[in-house]
């Protein structure tokens, strides 16, 4: 018997080569990346660019190749396909009409400058520097916008960006999302801020590095990441990458003054890596052998950080073993002031430290910054103040510095501009609707992340959500897993439970 996403003929045979080609050059691709994010000297940024543009340009060639081209048709002729082969050939015709449009030049040209812009960042962020990255900037907008010309279907370059990212998603449905988000979680933060912060003290002692690691790495065991399929590295900006089939790395970073910083960067980029690992093995290597859309990511690495990390049940099953590992820091504090304290509501200047509560309003503020430019109202050499003005607006706060201002943030220095920090919302949304319905499904999961014991709710989210891969649209995915489209109903419930109990609000 066949498995559904094979059929014994030499059709599908040859394009599972092409398809596992492209896989590969991708990977590599990636590998080039994460070194360059880790472990490459200074000195060699230049020659990593070079090659990152030749296997752009190599990964393209293969990808418009018109023999591919031939094979998908007559794969979409077939009438025997199920319904898993349908879906995994419309997705290889829909990138293989992506790729087509964008002349391969450009691409291997946006390619090396995506490399030289990163490498520009790391040294122009440490040096307080924004206006050596603002030339960078415009040409990263002018690739942006010429890309998005090659898709005027796209009424809106905000719209094909956000398709690449979102599949089914758009400006405006993200818009009204983000609406509904403001209009519920500004009042809730305001009176939580209002009836004062929790003790945070000890989060400033000192916890060696070694030892952070060490300790989160520990959870993420726990949770269920495997260590024989991946690995943790320090990096600038945390992210997970998937350098092969069976190869799901994460990095993190670590400050010394404060061991949430690595605790939930490890614990965030291994809900990515969970997604990773758990998508079937007969996926891996075509169109399907990956995370369905930014969103459904964005939910895991929200969901193994916020409702699992974050929770009550979870310092019951930890604290006693973070208190063992350090002891003079933590001899002091009680579970439920640790418990408090990493669910301090604060607004402050860096995106990936904010809390639940206002992460959101720093999204928004770099989604309509995006918008702007991408539409013409905003133009680069403008950008800092711009982000310093919408900063005061919804935050109440502006930034000392160009650090924590508008370099803070990798993604607009790795060359492009546009649809970048949507999926962190939308993974918020999903994130509790995830959690919830798993919870349906399995009562009591609680008690047992309060044990350590993890199985059922990483089972029921391997089952529903990192199995499918990209077998489902976005869309499809989440009504299959929860019973009903996106909503943001179970994310608001979660968010006024849980901190009107920790600060006595409604």
């Amino acid at each position: 018997m066949t498995s559904e996403t094979q059929l014994p003929d030499p059709l599908w045979n040859d394009l599972k080569a092409r398809w596992q080609e492209l896989a590969d050059l991708g990977g590599i691709g990636s590998l080039l990346g994460w070194d360059q994010s880790t472990y490459l000297p200074a000195g060699a940024a230049a020659g990593r660019s070079r090659q990152q543009a030749l296997l752009s340009r190599m990964a393209h060639a293969r990808a418009t190749d018109a023999g591919y081209g031939r094979l998908l048709d007559a794969a979409q002729s077939r009438t025997d396909l199920s319904p898993a082969q349908t879906r995994t050939v419309a997705l290889a015709r829909k990138n293989f009409e992506e790729a087509t449009r964008l002349p391969a030049d450009f691409v291997a040209a946006w390619s090396q400058h995506g490399g030289d812009s990163y490498s520009a960042w790391t040294t122009a962020r440490p040096d307080n520097d924004f206006a050596r990255m603002v030339p960078f900037l415009e040409k990263s907008l002018e690739f942006s916008l010429q890309a998005a010309s090659y898709f005027p279907e796209f009424g809106d370059p905000m719209d094909y960006f956000i398709d690449q990212s979102d599949e089914g998603m758009t400006a405006q449905g993200v818009g009204d999302v983000f609406s509904k988000l403001r209009e519920a979680l500004v009042p809730l933060a305001d009176a939580v801020t209002l009836a004062g912060p929790p003790r945070t003290d000890f989060l400033s002692r000192h916890y060696p590095t070694a030892t952070q690691l060490s300790l989160g790495e520990s959870v993420i065991r726990d949770y269920g990441y495997d260590f024989t399929r991946g690995r943790q590295d320090l990096t600038h900006h945390p992210f997970m990458t998937r350098l092969g089939g069976h190869d799901v790395r994460i990095t993190t970073r670590v400050k010394a003054g404060d061991p949430t910083e690595a605790l939930y960067s490890t614990l965030h980029e291994a809900g990515h890596a969970l997604y990773e690992q758990g998508v079937l093995d007969e996926y891996l290597g075509t169109p399907l052998g990956g995370g369905v859309s930014a969103g459904v990511h964005e939910s895991q690495s929200r969901l193994w950080e916020n409702q699992v990390g974050r929770s009550r049940a979870f310092w019951a099953a930890y604290f006693g073993k973070f208190r063992d590992t350090f002891p003079e820091q933590l001899a002091d504090v009680s579970e439920d002031e640790m418990y408090r304290a990493v669910n301090t509501v604060a607004r402050s200047l860096i995106r990936t430290d904010a809390d639940e509560l206002t992460y959101n309003l720093h999204v928004i503020t770099r989604y309509e910054l995006e918008r702007q430019l991408l539409g013409g109202q905003l133009a680069l050499r403008d950008l800092n103040d711009a982000w310093h003005a919408a900063y005061e607006q919804n935050l109440g706060l502006r930034a000392p510095s160009d650090v924590d201002g508008a370099l803070q943030d990798v993604h607009w220095y790795f060359g492009s501009i546009g649809g970048a920090f949507q999926g962190y919302t939308l993974g918020n949304v999903l994130s509790a609707q995830f959690y919830s319905a798993a919870e349906k499904a399995n009562p009591g999961l609680e008690n047992d992340i309060a044990r350590a014991d993890f199985s059922r709710l990483h089972g029921w989210l391997r089952e529903n959500v990192y199995a499918p891969g990209g077998r489902y649209t976005p869309a499809e995915l989440v009504e299959r897993a929860t019973g009903q489209a996106m909503t943001v109903e179970p994310y608001l419930n979660y968010l006024r439970e849980k901190y009107g109990e920790l600060y006595g609000v409604n």
